[in-house]
């Protein structure tokens, strides 16, 4: 626990403020590992030094949920994964072991379809009467005159009338609720209860009933009249709405109560149920269910019809995840009640905000979450919880200062530290080679352009559909700008999402500078890119989304301020789709840049402006996540650190795509014209194969395992890139080339020279790769910020983007591993340390450096809460290839001294990276003030001296790192 809260403690006693997280590991909670099997973990999490476990979303979600994002129900426990005495049995085994609980929260979306959320089953029953009709951001006036009060429901396979004709929407009489709703395949939809006379009259004509009394038949009708006199859905004053939802219920119950008196009632139901179910072949015989369907709240279509006509905000293009509307305080109090209810009860020290940007105000939402928890604990701090959100920044983008959050989950991180290890030098060499073996120049801001304008055109056409149309409204509204056409407007708002630099604006009240000039930023590349529109036109946004002129005066001001806070709320997952889930795949020069909150186009990150990055994060955000991997990354740092190395032997890389494309050529097949695989997508496949491949020779059932894992990722690879194939429109026959040629190359027989020439290469890079992720492990463990583990990669792990990296964890070897070098006790002897890195491959020694760092990070935590960051200069032969850095706090210094570049480090100066033979003259120079003498080895026992050269103080790094690859010093001033 932090020295800056109270510790909770076991008797889970309330603190006025932030717990801030000595380091985290995420947990990935679902069916296969639930809450239980995570208290099973915990003992070996506090050896490992973690102080709070970090999982996934636990509450109810979809039915075989693997990811929990898809929550059905804020206010339960997922019964997949526990139960509420699991969860109180997972805290207190939390407490017990001094540790704490942040949980990752999504108030953006919620899962629909199906039938398991009741919020959307009652908007689906009552349309805009529902009691959660605005919960959900669904345009219940929609410019289309057929969906006016209606929502779009575009889950249908196949065209409506085709599945409708096939007799695939089946009605059902559901009697222990006394309701009617139509089924397709999993998905429920309610009716309006006000339409069930069109199936109850129906049911007093047929046989079954004529066994009902003169007053059983009355009493039926009665009840029948009185569904259709049910207040109309679009009836929306206060008093309607009430006796809608009253009244609705009430007849259902006795619906209901009248079946259960006579069962000939139920059959009657049923049997005029199937009078309306058609006959396939005949269409006109499913007229009346057609009509029926008409008149309901919601119109079912098509799964394709959503890019253009979807009247509800999604979770990016994802039709099931349906957008709430967390700005308003009813539907805020009615997602947090378990989760205010935990944090009241202190079984929760700190939640993680998934996809903020997504909300209509984020800062609003931050606000309104502190202080819901500041009232509960009776504290007046300014952040009494901690909060980290998953806000993706650009290279030149800070995080809002005035949101009251401790930071970011860590994804500018892991750029940062990545770039650390990509040797910037080699940027023209490698982009020649690219561009030779693919046969076209790509420029990554094109790329990224391009893929951003498709996605606006196809997954987003719906939301640009609307977000034109309340700015043609505006445009109409003043005699300058009602000129303006729909489609000159739809296209100056499609160029400016995707010319826009930075996910979105945050503006609200106020418009700040920042704000400002993102959006002239994009205003400006979008006059560029397209100069066929009316100058006029792209004045006339800006003055809009920046409220000046006739758009922020009188009348149009608030339809002005409205369209703003909608546009912000598009260009976010306009770039996440149009970027992280396309360019992405397009843009494949170096795979490991091309990672969230990347830029492919920063070609590595020089040691200074590392510096200047931790001492920046140092000063604002002290306390924000660190993190190397996540469950989004879209390759483990430890597959991103081998093919970093490729930027550091461009020679070799070409020597070895040409040799490998002529291995392969003619295990390639042609599909519609051109060569598949095509090349973008075979250097993507090499890259990955240098990048994943185990360290351990495979065996026929490893390899066919791993030959599996490359054929999925390559599948998800090409339909991302939405070239030769894609998620909307697959294309069997080039997957199909695709994975035929991973599996000819992979395979095991003689003759394939690929597969043995590609286990060489890798094992070739992996080594220098392994040093990189060293180098990874102790600068996230020793720089401002709060570390974090994805599950399982405190050992070597080579986990693709997912479903890859959910794959089941081996907790038990890891926990031996532990065991084994926490026999090292203190710091391994120089004997210890050379056996690590001998034995490099079986993982200890990133564990080891993990353990250590958290062991030192436990004992000094004020130091590493509170304490300075310090560059240290660094000079001699081998000075560009190490960073070095001290941390500075009340008398005690920390330096890390983290080596970079291990290919050119290493040319012929030997196989290992220590000592005079590869360090020469290097040193690292004292942080001013500092009177040490010496310093301990944290990693490696033994002591370095500090070094006299005239004014300056230096440790000689061949003497740092003569037994280890990174090296953790500390030093303590005597106490007067």
């Amino acid at each position: 626990m932090s020295d800056e809260s109270a510790s909770r403690g076991a008797a889970h006693a309330v603190t006025p403020r932030a717990v801030i997280p000595r380091a985290t590991y995420r947990l990935q909670l679902n069916a296969g590992f639930t809450l239980r099997h995570a208290t099973e973990l915990v003992p070996y999490l506090a050896a490992l030094g973690v102080s709070h476990v970090y999982c996934s979303p636990y509450f109810r979600a979809r039915a075989g949920s693997v990811h929990g994002y898809d929550v059905v129900d804020h206010n339960s426990i997922n019964p997949e994964i526990g139960t509420r005495e699991d969860l109180e049995e997972f805290v207190r085994t939390l407490r017990a072991h001094s540790m704490g609980h942040i949980l990752d929260i999504v108030p953006n979306h919620v899962g629909i379809m199906g039938a398991d959320n009741a919020w959307w089953m009652d908007v689906l029953e009552n349309g805009p009467a529902s009691a959660y009709a605005q919960f959900f951001d669904i345009d219940w006036q929609s410019v289309d005159p057929a969906l006016a009060g209606k929502v779009l429901v575009p889950v249908l396979g196949d065209s409506y009338g085709a599945v409708l004709e096939r007799g695939e929407l089946e009605l059902r009489f559901e009697y222990p609720s006394g309701s009617l709703a139509i089924f397709y395949h999993e998905h429920r939809f309610p009716l309006d209860p006000r339409t069930y006379p069109m199936v109850l009259e129906r049911a007093l004509e047929l046989d079954p009933a004529k066994s009902l009394s003169e007053e059983e038949r009355a009493e039926f009708s009665s009840l029948s009249a009185a569904f259709g006199h049910l207040p109309d859905r679009h009836e929306l004053s206060d008093a309607k709405l009430a006796e809608r939802q009253r009244d609705k219920d009430v007849h259902k119950r006795r619906l209901a109560r009248l079946c259960t008196r006579n069962a000939a009632l139920i059959e009657a139901i049923h049997a005029a149920v199937q009078t309306l179910a058609g006959s396939p072949g005949d269409a006109s015989s499913f007229d009346t269910l057609h009509e029926l369907l008409d008149a309901q709240a919601y119109r079912l279509a098509y799964w394709r019809v959503a890019s253009d006509e979807i009247n509800y905000r999604r979770f990016f293009d994802v039709n099931d995840l349906a957008a709430l509307r967390m700005e308003n305080e009813t539907v805020f109090e009615a997602t947090h009640a378990l989760v205010l209810e935990l944090l009241a009860q202190g079984k929760l020290d700190g939640l993680r905000i998934d996809h903020p940007d997504g909300l209509y105000d984020p800062a609003q939402y931050f606000r309104r979450l502190q202080s819901r928890v500041g009232a509960l604990e009776g504290s007046r701090a300014e952040l009494p919880l901690y909060l980290v959100v998953e806000k993706i920044t650009a290279g030149f983008e800070r995080l809002p200062e005035d949101w009251p959050v401790h930071g970011t989950t860590g994804y500018h991180f892991v750029n940062v530290v990545n770039g650390l290890c990509v040797d910037g030098s080699a940027r023209a060499r490698m982009s020649r080679i690219y561009r030779t073996f693919i046969g076209e120049h790509l420029d990554w801001v094109d790329v990224a352009y391009q893929a951003k304008r498709f996605i606006v055109g196809t997954s987003l056409a719906a939301e640009l559909n609307v977000l034109a149309s309340q700015l043609a409204r505006i445009a109409r509204a003043s005699r300058s700008t009602r000129d303006f056409t729909l489609n000159s407007l739809r296209h100056a708002l499609a160029e400016l999402i995707a010319c826009f630099p930075v996910y979105r604006t945050y503006i609200a009240d106020s418009v700040s500078n920042e704000d400002r000039r993102y959006i002239d930023w994009a205003l400006t590349s979008a006059r560029r890119r397209a100069p066929s529109i009316d100058t006029a036109v792209f004045d006339f946004v800006r003055q809009v989304l920046l409220g000046e002129g006739p758009a922020a005066e009188g009348p149009a001001a608030a339809p002005a301020r409205a369209f703003t806070m909608k546009l912000q709320q598009v260009t976010a997952p306009a770039t996440a789709k149009g970027i992280e889930d396309t360019a992405f795949y397009r843009f494949n020069r170096l795979a490991s840049l091309n990672e969230v909150g990347g830029e492919p186009d920063t070609f590595g990150v020089s040691v200074r402006a590392f510096h200047a990055d931790a001492q920046q994060r140092a000063r604002r955000w002290p306390h924000e996540l660190l993190a190397t991997s996540t469950h989004d990354t879209k390759r483990s740092e430890d597959v991103r650190a081998r093919i970093d190395v490729l930027s550091e032997m461009p020679g070799e890389w070409r020597r070895i795509l040409e040799r490998w494309s002529r291995m392969n050529r003619s295990r390639k097949r042609e599909v519609d014209g051109l060569a598949a695989p095509g090349p973008n997508d075979e250097y993507l496949l090499y890259q990955t194969l240098l990048g994943s491949l185990p360290l351990e020779d495979m065996d026929g059932e490893a390899l066919q395992d791993y030959t599996k894992r490359i054929e999925a990722y390559m599948t998800k690879a090409v339909r991302e890139a939405k070239l030769r194939s894609s998620w909307a429109n697959v294309n069997v026959a080039y997957e199909d080339a695709v994975k035929q040629f991973v599996q000819a190359i992979l395979e095991s027989r003689p003759g394939n020279v690929f597969l043995a020439d590609l286990s060489a290469s890798a094992k070739q890079l992996a080594y220098f790769g392994l040093l990189n992720s060293l180098s990874q492990a102790l600068c996230k463990h020793v720089a401002p910020g709060v570390p974090d583990t994805y599950q399982g990669t405190e050992v070597w792990d080579f986990s693709l983007v997912d479903p890859d990296n959910r794959r089941p964890v081996d907790y038990a070897l890891r926990s031996r591993l532990l065991e084994e070098i926490q026999a090292l006790r203190g710091a391994a002897t120089p004997a210890a340390a050379r056996e690590l890195l001998t034995h490099l491959n079986d993982g200890r020694a990133k564990l080891y450096v993990i353990w250590r760092a958290l062991e030192l990070r436990g004992s000094e935590e004020a130091l590493f809460a509170r304490g300075d960051y310090l560059p240290l200069k660094v000079v001699g032969a081998r000075a560009a290839h190490l960073c070095a850095f001290a941390r500075r706090h009340e008398g005690r210094v920390i330096i890390a001294l983290v080596p970079r570049l291990y290919w050119r480090l290493l040319a012929e100066r030997g196989r290992e990276p220590l000592g005079a033979a590869v360090w020469s003259d290097t040193e690292v120079e004292m942080p001013t003030g500092c009177p040490a003498t010496h310093f301990d080895g944290a990693l490696v026992a033994g002591r370095v001296r500090v070094q006299e050269r005239g004014e300056r103080r230096v440790l000689a790094v061949a003497e740092a790192l003569a037994s280890f690859p990174v090296a953790l010093l500390t030093y303590t001033e005597a106490q007067p």
